[in-house]
């Protein structure tokens, strides 16, 4: 699947994003080391129109001072959404993007079909490790990582630089009293060897979400998009589609274990 780059001013932003496929629309959120696309949202990409935001500070963007919140950046990235003419739309948040994406919920509920996160980082059992502990823990099968291209030292400053400041506490008071009253169909995967966000903590997202699926994804750390894309890709498919209901699936149930 051939992803396109393109750009969108919204919010006094130059927001660059990369897209692909057809059906209903699926925007994605990425974690703290940026945008970079896997097989998983080339699977998503034969059922959807995905839409892989980069958010402002990230990338090549210009440093991002403007943002003062999480919240603030999701309301960047939902003018953004809107300005590409899309009314409805399911989300996709990954680690950081899971925090970014459930902000995005809480403001545009009525505008979304469904909510993906995948080890999100809103509730966490600590600070963020170092990096040279966190690079080790993103994944279960490292010699299933895809050659990304490496960033540059100053790139990697200043989107830590922007992460750090932006991510907030571990437990976010505020943001799980909105959660408690978002309705929005939700779908929270874990894999059960990430360290960073253990799969543990799903339990909470169940319990304060009340409209929250859970799954564990077997064989997977941190980073599932890239230890079980096929699984990923399959799960999150048939969820947007049927919501709750969807266990009952298209795809073999060997995927998920």
């Amino acid at each position: 699947m051939s992803f396109i780059e393109r750009h969108v001013a919204a919010d006094g932003f130059d927001i660059r994003y990369l897209e692909a496929g057809d059906g209903p629309p699926l925007v994605c959120f990425h974690g703290a080391g940026g945008l970079r696309l896997s097989r998983a949202h080339e699977l998503l990409a034969e059922h959807h129109r995905v839409i892989a935001f980069e958010a402002p500070g990230f990338g090549d963007s210009e440093v991002n001072d403007r943002s003062n919140s999480m919240s603030d950046l999701a309301g960047s990235l939902l003018e953004a959404i809107g300005a590409l003419g899309v009314d409805r739309f399911a989300v996709w948040g990954q680690s950081f993007g899971g925090k970014l994406a459930l902000w995005a919920a809480i403001a545009a509920a009525d505008r979304l079909d469904a909510l993906v996160l995948t080890a999100p980082a809103a509730i966490r059992e600590g600070e963020l490790p170092p990096p040279e502990e966190l690079a080790t823990m993103l994944h279960a099968h490292p010699e299933r990582r895809p050659n990304y291209m490496p960033i540059s030292p100053e790139l990697d400053a200043k989107q830590r630089e922007l992460v750090g400041r932006l991510i907030g506490p571990p437990r976010d008071t505020e943001l799980e009293d909105a959660m408690r009253d978002l309705q929005v169909p939700t779908l929270v995967l874990f894999g059960t060897e990430d360290r960073l966000t253990p799969p543990e903590l799903g339990r909470i997202y169940r319990e304060l979400l009340p409209n929250c699926q859970f799954v564990i994804v077997y064989d997977a750390a941190h980073a599932i998009y890239d230890d079980r894309p096929e699984a990923l890709a399959a799960i999150v498919t048939d969820f947007v589609e049927h919501h709750e209901q969807f266990v009952v699936r298209r795809e073999s149930g060997l995927l998920y274990p």
